[in-house]
């Protein structure tokens, strides 16, 4: 059983994370000095471009990396937990009682030739000592939470037999059946259509305040992140590039690369037919990351200092840090207005 997690401790504390995979020719570096702290009950989404590190950061909290071919630097500590000194066992224990996940796509994380309901019933009765027949109470109570119609038949139905937000909605009432402290959501959204993304997006944001998780939500999406998180870091090439509360970090962006994403997306105030804002050129290679900032051939304030050594990490306000040489001289364009109600 996990003890119970000290009122001053945060939930998931990571310092100088780093991630390298060395099964290819040249080892890579996913994540580079990560370091980040999640309070109990608070969500924080990480968002940037695919390939900045999200998932990767999100995955080493259930060490779910190959170990043979992953070398892994830095502390991980998850409610009181040295997660990188768990042996086999203790780590079969923490993933889905501690911390569980919701993964992109839940037709390839959850298991065809099984039903729903007996991959749930399963998953409980690994984790507490109770009958098939609790287990199975259980599950049909967790079914009825995230509100999935005829919950009793649906138990019975296998993943290829439900659409694309049943299937999530049950991935969410795996992920919550052995009461876990902290929830991962790896782009819970993505492969849904705009109705349904908002009806999760509200359920998980509903579930998480019922049951005071901690979440870590994962998304190239800023709108989705506003609607859900308390707070937002952004990731560019293995690196947080701008940390701060949501309000903050939308009203008040400090980095390039974080204007440059609230630029390139639709908003209200757009013109019809006004053509989308990019971001020139293209991310890093991940096996040579330069020496200095990784964002600085794509950014029009480069200068020869951010190309030479890594910019150091400004505190901009209480909470609110951007990792630039350029944050008090930034020419800010306002992005428009997000279409939220969270701000």
């Amino acid at each position: 059983m996990t003890p119970p997690l000290p009122s001053n401790e945060p939930m998931v504390v990571l310092r100088d994370l780093s991630v390298t995979f060395t099964g290819g020719r040249k080892p890579v570096q996913a994540v580079s000095g990560v370091s980040l702290q999640v309070q109990r009950g608070e969500v924080l989404a990480l968002i940037g471009e695919s390939g900045s590190g999200k998932s990767v950061t999100l995955r080493t909290l259930l060490r779910l990396h190959p170990e043979r071919r992953t070398r892994l630097g830095g502390e991980v500590r998850v409610a009181g937990q040295d997660l990188l000194a768990l042996s086999g066992r203790q780590l079969a224990d923490y993933r889905g009682k501690v911390t569980s996940m919701i993964f992109q796509e839940p037709l390839l994380a959850l298991d065809p030739v099984y039903s729903v309901g007996a991959q749930i019933v399963e998953s409980i009765r690994r984790h507490e000592d109770v009958t098939a027949a609790e287990a199975q109470q259980r599950a049909l109570a967790l079914f009825e939470r995230v509100r999935i119609p005829s919950p009793e038949r649906r138990l019975q139905a296998y993943p290829h037999e439900m659409s694309g937000g049943m299937r999530q909605r049950a991935m969410i009432a795996l992920a919550l059946a052995c009461r876990p402290q902290l929830l991962l959501a790896d782009e819970p959204t993505t492969a849904l259509d705009a109705t349904v993304q908002i009806q999760i997006l509200l359920l998980l944001r509903e579930l998480q305040r019922d049951l005071g998780l901690s979440v870590i939500f994962v998304t190239h999406d800023i709108g989705a992140a506003v609607e859900v998180a308390d707070r937002i870091a952004v990731m560019y090439a293995g690196r947080i590039v701008e940390e701060g509360s949501a309000r903050d970090l939308i009203r008040h962006p400090r980095h390039p690369y974080t204007i440059a994403l609230l630029q390139s997306r639709a908003h209200g105030a757009m013109a019809r037919g006004t053509p989308l804002e990019t971001i020139a050129g293209a991310p890093p290679d991940l096996s040579a990351l330069p020496p200095g900032c990784a964002f600085a051939e794509r950014c029009g304030l480069a200068t020869a200092a951010c190309r030479a050594q890594q910019p150091p990490v400004v505190d901009i306000a209480p909470g609110h840090r951007a990792r630039c040489l350029h944050t008090d001289a930034v020419a800010l364009h306002p992005p428009g207005p997000l279409t939220t109600t969270a701000l």
